[in-house]
């Protein structure tokens, strides 16, 4: 969403996530030009957000004024492309996965984007069972590692939540498919904690021992990414010569790119 300073100048902003008391944690820019009770009006001139402090890890907390955040997507917002797509999308759904059905997450589960509702029901006719989880895509999803050292990455919580039915099929299965790396973080999350509902902060590095996902479908991660970490410690080093294939023969990486289908070595 777009708004303007009383002083001039336009802010954007990216809502994360709700926190209590009815502010939102959000992203915005240009964050260092506009202070704590700064209040953004839209191009009538009506105040409808207030800026608030900054959270420890960089974040904003912003208060919507008089109507909720949800009103204000729907009348100011746009869809939060990666920054890596230039322009604006034909058709908005090209960026919703075909079982999406709540507005919690920050970016799209990249890998469910490669699923049509006609290759759900091929898998399901060849006996396989799907079964689906929540996930609120946060963005520890993209952003990179700075850390010197991978160990010392600091991941950003995101929700899930499961049904009892779904982890029961889960755990019976002779192997659970996990599609995208977000899916493994809950799974193996709740397979730590036993909780079927929560928000995991859970990085995944080589060493880490999986203990429900066998096989996973996900696009291809760029360098310095926690995503790729998580490849390496799925598959171990084999991961090089998978991107080697999928450079040589010029896979398209990212949100709208190519996807592969990985095991975990028994």
């Amino acid at each position: 969403m777009r708004f303007r300073k009383a002083t001039g100048g336009l802010v954007e902003i990216l809502a994360l996530e709700e926190r209590e008391g009815g502010s939102w944690e959000a992203l915005i820019r240009p964050s260092k030009k506009v202070p704590a009770g700064t209040d953004l009006t839209n191009d009538d001139g009506d105040s409808v957000i207030r800026i608030g402090e900054t959270s420890d890890i960089g974040t904003r907390y912003v208060y919507p004024l008089h109507e909720s955040m949800q009103e204000l997507f729907h009348k100011y917002g746009e869809v939060p492309l990666p920054p890596y797509i230039e322009g604006s999308l034909e058709d908005d759904e090209r960026y919703q996965t075909v079982f999406a059905n709540r507005e919690s997450s920050v970016a799209a589960p990249t890998a469910g984007l490669h699923l049509t509702e006609e290759t759900l029901e091929q898998c399901l006719n060849l006996g396989v069972q799907v079964t689906k989880l929540e996930l609120s895509v946060g963005i520890g999803t993209f952003r990179p590692i700075s850390t010197e050292k991978i160990e010392n990455h600091i991941m950003h919580g995101e929700s899930y939540a499961l049904s009892e039915d779904t982890w029961a099929l889960c755990k019976q299965a002779k192997r659970v498919v996990a599609v995208g790396t977000t899916v493994v973080r809950a799974l193996e999350s709740v397979a730590i904690t036993g909780k079927l509902v929560g928000r995991t902060d859970l990085f995944i590095a080589p060493g880490f021992e999986f203990k429900i996902v066998d096989a996973l479908m996900t696009n291809f991660h760029l360098p310095r990414s926690s995503l790729l970490v998580m490849i390496d410690a799925f598959v171990g080093k084999r991961w090089k010569e998978l991107y080697r294939i999928a450079l040589k023969e010029d896979y398209r990486f990212l949100s709208f790119g190519d996807a592969m289908f990985v095991e975990r070595p028994k």
